[in-house]
């Protein structure tokens, strides 16, 4: 039989374990949200005329924690850009300007990350040079919402 002190050290070592369980997984939490906490402070452009994908990226990167605006023309993107965000994500194809033509207006003018979201398909020749330009990254459309997500967590690092 366990004598009274016996079990008051028993008693006293789960409650040590206890307490150093509930501070690990204190710790846990506490990374798992400074993380999050990052990713909410993040704020994303993006730059598309297509208003139904604009809304659908929107989405995926608004229930992602990021802060997400959209403006459906370059011009108005142009102007946007300039409120600061970490990254701009452009279409190409724009009708009233080029995405490659936001690109070089804002890249000197703002400090954001830029990638393109976009249809038309890039070589790798053409990636590095986009790449040299400042681009720090091409997905192209349709794309996989987890790979989307995974890409920007990437460029924004």
């Amino acid at each position: 039989k366990e004598s009274s002190a016996e079990k008051k050290l028993s008693s006293e070592n789960e409650k040590g374990l206890e307490t150093k369980e509930k501070q690990s997984f204190s710790e846990s939490q506490k990374s798992s949200i400074s993380e999050k906490l990052k990713v909410f402070q993040k704020k994303i452009l993006y730059i598309e005329d297509n208003e139904d994908t604009a809304e659908a990226v929107k989405i995926i990167l608004t229930n992602t924690g990021f802060k997400t605006d959209i403006s459906l023309s370059g011009k108005d993107g142009v102007k946007k850009a300039k409120n600061g965000f970490d990254l701009i994500l452009i279409d190409i194809m724009l009708p009233d300007m080029s995405g490659w033509d936001i690109f070089t207006k804002l890249k000197g003018n703002i400090k954001a990350k830029f990638a393109f979201l976009s249809a038309i398909p890039v070589s790798r020749e053409r990636m590095k040079e986009l790449k040299k330009a400042g681009v720090s990254d091409y997905v192209t459309k349709p794309f996989e919402k987890d790979d989307l997500i995974k890409r920007i967590k990437k460029v924004l690092k």
